[in-house]
């Protein structure tokens, strides 16, 4: 019997409390360098060019044999952390949760570690968190719909961020596409009276995003009534704020058989209350939402919505953040980068009974 393999015979499988071995014995086991074992181990970009199979091997062997990579080593050796920090408003089923998924996907398959700070639309905590991520050695920031600051002196990607600041990459949504292919969608069904729920006073998306509804209604022909208007109150990431300024919506007396939504939270919000007011959807009223939540297709009707690509914007933030990392200090970076929306059609607009 080899000595690979009365090691990896005397080691039992998934054993946490077993001591862990060096770099150069699992090397030594799989019969490969310590160099190829170290660039798979610690996820380099250069492990890219070694065959999927042999990665495979590597990180089996170091699962058996509980191998464990010397972080603070190799931090001290690259004298870096290896370490983002993520700033979000909240943590909630929603928006911030599915651009973390893909952020956190990208980052842990390149061998980085990450804090999350949610700082609840706190104007001090906006300001103070960068400034602590940065005291633990974090090499870039990531800001989920938050408002960017600028005299940050490493890189920033924003996700939704829109202000142009010194520093900063933009991953925006083109809003103009997305609120011409929401409207579309309803004039095309035969609504006219439409009624809007904007966006909280402190989301960054809003301001932008009504702008968007306001410059399609206009091109397609149809009148935004300040009555058929609402706007979402509260820091409540629930569908309470959405509920509630249907409601106030309802009781202006105003005749609308479309609503669309500044989200689909808001949206499963609005549905209760016109339930509750006696108005089937989509018998009575056409609902649309905006993000495409994970729940938004399993809701009792499936939502008709405006998808945002929420993981695949949290990877982009992410790759975008690294490379300009391991970029060369002055090197030049992108300013904005934006990303396509697309309308998924469900079960909650259909045709107005009447189209007068």
């Amino acid at each position: 019997m080899t000595r690979s393999k009365m090691v990896a015979s005397s080691r039992p499988r998934g054993n946490a409390s077993a001591p862990s071995v060096s770099l150069k014995f699992l090397a030594e086991h799989l019969g490969l360098s310590p160099a190829t074992v170290s660039l798979v181990i610690n996820r380099s970009p250069a492990a890219k060019s070694i065959p999927h199979r042999t990665q495979e091997r590597i990180r089996a062997a170091a699962r058996e044999l509980n191998y464990r990579p010397n972080f603070m080593a190799r931090s001290l050796r690259a004298q870096r952390s290896f370490t983002v920090g993520v700033v979000v408003p909240e943590i909630s089923e929603g928006y911030a949760a599915l651009v973390l998924s893909g952020v956190e996907d990208h980052l842990l398959e390149e061998g980085y570690f990450y804090f999350v700070v949610s700082h609840r639309h706190r104007p001090d905590l906006i300001e103070e968190y960068p400034h602590l991520l940065q005291q633990r050695a974090v090499e870039g920031l990531i800001a989920v719909d938050t408002a960017c600051r600028k005299g940050v002196p490493i890189p920033v990607v924003a996700v939704s961020g829109h202000r142009e600041v010194e520093g900063v990459t933009n991953i925006s949504l083109d809003h103009a596409r997305a609120a011409r292919l929401a409207l579309e969608h309803l004039a095309t069904l035969g609504h006219r009276k439409i009624a809007f729920i904007k966006g909280q006073a402190f989301s960054s998306d809003t301001e932008f995003r009504w702008e968007a509804v306001r410059g399609a209604a206009h091109e397609l022909g149809l009148e935004i009534n300040g009555r058929l208007t609402g706007q979402l109150e509260g820091e409540s990431p629930s569908p309470e704020p959405g509920y509630l300024v249907t409601r106030k919506i309802i009781a202006s007396g105003e005749p609308f058989t479309a609503l669309f939504a500044f989200n689909d939270i808001s949206a499963i919000g609005a549905i209760r209350a016109l339930r509750e007011a006696g108005r089937g959807v989509p018998e009575d009223v056409s609902v649309v939402g905006f993000d495409d939540i994970q729940s938004a297709a399993f809701q009792n009707p499936a939502l008709t919505t405006v998808r945002q690509p929420l993981r695949q914007m949290g990877i982009i933030a992410a790759e975008t953040l690294l490379r300009r990392i391991n970029a060369p200090s002055r090197a030049p970076y992108p300013k904005k980068i934006n990303v396509e929306p697309e309308l998924i059609v469900r079960e909650t607009t259909a045709r107005p009974r009447s189209t007068s």
